[in-house]
């Protein structure tokens, strides 16, 4: 893993993961109002139509809900299945290539373990 990969990234599955990120953290919770796609991609400083996908993104998953004419909302159960989906997506795509980045560089797992993060 290098700052490479992580512009390899689309934006729209980066901000599809500040979102997870920010409901799993309460930022926004089940039943809130997210904020509209303009207003997301103004704060973002990104194109509406990529908001638009990773807002499509959270949909898809059904950890959203439209409410037409009003905007999305989180959906009933969200923080809990964006946990799990969280979990799995680190779990088989990014430790795998941390582990490898950690063996290659010779770090002790234990000193992870025992640093305080920055």
């Amino acid at each position: 893993m290098t700052a490479a990969s992580f512009d390899e990234i689309p934006v729209y599955l980066r901000l599809r993961g500040m979102l997870a990120i920010e409901i799993i953290e309460g930022k926004y919770q089940e039943g809130d109002q997210l904020p509209s796609v303009r207003a997301f991609a103004a704060a973002t400083g990104t194109n509406p139509l990529t908001v638009a996908k990773a807002y499509q993104t959270l949909q898809d998953d059904g950890h959203v809900i439209v409410k037409r004419g009003v905007g999305m909302f989180v959906a009933p159960g969200a923080v809990e299945a964006l946990k799990v989906q969280e979990r799995d997506i680190f779990l088989t795509r990014i430790w795998p290539r941390m582990h490898a980045l950690i063996g290659r560089l010779g770090i002790d797992p234990s000193e992870l373990l025992a640093r305080e993060p920055a």
